[in-house]
């Protein structure tokens, strides 16, 4: 891996004939734009919160670099990829914006990074799901750090059929992202043997998930997948319990589930419920140090999104230090040559496709009983190593792969 890397990299350079001379800060100024959901159903993952972790990788970082400061723009997508599409064109038009943060719902993020890769800038994608983002939809100007929807299937789903889960309804969000991570759960689940009943798909943002869970109990089947995230997973899960599908034999895969759905479920409700992560603020020192520094600020727990936007940015700050350059493909090129340790990730690195690989983690949620406040909420049960946890190359489509 790390040859073929090198000579990748080699290659790269070559052929853009990046020099020390030609690297330069533009306007005088870093520029980052954030762009999250920040009313909407997606507002608790990243939203406020996410902006304040961004704020708090400029601050760690001085507020400038080599004497340029680092300079931040915020927008709400309205989970729209037509907002997000005419936001990023402005901010990169108008605001000469060098960094696009954030990116959550994945039509709103495959919207964005068109007009990123068009433009010739850089976007750093932390909450959107789709696996699509490094594969058909990849392009060289952008990254996927947290996480995607292949880990949260071979992760959650292979978990879940191992112990007797054969039979799945699946309840989609009907977007890029839902279709994705139903996708990968089709495929892991008929893979071990079991079988997918029936599906059903349900718009963003659904007030009443009544029918829904009707069908899903009507199905017979053993296991019914939510394939949705944020405030429709929340729902989905109360309006299960409401009608009382774990008594009468159901059990519930959340396929997608952040740190702030079960805080606001609560651990009597959430309790047993298995899920993948990228990341859990109490899972080793480096993260609940920087977690105690974000709750002194917020109030909150920082879910992985959160993380993932502080790393990220922590990285692309240091790439545009290091290359003295905010050109897209100078910061890029660096944030690939270099490994990721931090209080995200130990030994992560960024492959060719844009995916920032590294460990995810299956963890249980724990019981009432178990858990000595309001936020100690997981119990991590294994470590997916990264290689293992994100699609491999070999069955990439994406462009970039093996030029």
């Amino acid at each position: 891996m790390k040859t073929m890397k090198t000579v990748l990299t080699a290659a790269i350079t070559a052929a853009l004939g990046v020099s020390s001379a030609q690297a330069q800060i533009s306007d005088n100024e870093i520029r980052i734009g954030y762009l999250a959901d920040m009313s909407g159903i997606y507002r608790d993952l990243a939203g406020p919160n996410g902006l304040e972790a961004l704020r708090m990788a400029v601050e760690d970082f001085g507020g400038s670099i080599n004497g340029k400061n680092i300079r931040i723009l915020s927008a709400d997508d309205r989970n729209s990829p037509d907002v997000a599409s005419s936001t990023v064109r402005q901010w990169v038009e108008r605001d000469r914006v060098d960094m696009v943060q954030g990116l959550i719902a994945s039509s709103v993020t495959i919207a964005a990074t068109r007009v990123i890769n068009g433009t010739n800038t850089l976007g750093l994608v932390n909450g959107s799901a789709a696996s699509s983002i490094t594969n058909e939809h990849c392009t060289p100007n952008h990254i996927h750090w947290a996480y995607d929807t292949y880990p949260l299937a071979n992760g959650t789903a292979a978990a879940v059929v191992a112990e007797g889960g054969k039979d799945w309804f699946i309840l989609t969000a009907d977007y890029a992202f839902g279709h994705a991570l139903e996708n990968d759960v089709r495929n892991v689940v008929e893979a071990a043997g079991g079988r997918i009943v029936n599906t059903v798909r349900h718009p963003l943002a659904t007030n009443d998930f009544s029918s829904y869970i009707l069908q899903a109990q009507a199905s017979g089947a053993q296991v019914v997948g939510l394939a949705n995230a944020g405030g429709d997973t929340v729902n989905s899960i109360i309006t299960a319990g409401e009608f009382g599908l774990t008594q009468a034999g159901q059990s519930v895969a959340a396929l997608l589930l952040f740190l702030n759905d079960v805080h606001a479920l609560g651990a009597e409700t959430a309790q047993g419920i298995q899920l993948v992560t990228g990341w859990y603020w109490d899972m080793d020192e480096d993260a609940r140090a920087w977690a105690d520094r974000f709750y002194e600020r917020t109030n909150a727990r920082p879910s992985m999104v959160q993380a993932g936007i502080y790393s990220s940015t922590m990285h692309y700050l240091r790439g545009v230090e290091a290359t003295g350059s905010d050109r897209a493909a100078d910061v890029r090129q660096w944030m690939a040559e270099n490994p990721v340790n931090d209080m995200f990730a130990k030994g992560g690195y960024v492959r060719e496709d844009g995916r920032m690989v590294h460990d995810m983690y299956l963890a249980r949620v724990k019981t009432p009983a178990e858990s000595s406040n309001a936020w100690d909420l997981y119990e991590i049960i294994r470590t997916i190593p990264g290689d293992e946890a994100f699609r491999p190359l070999s069955d990439s489509v994406c462009s970039l792969v093996n030029q």
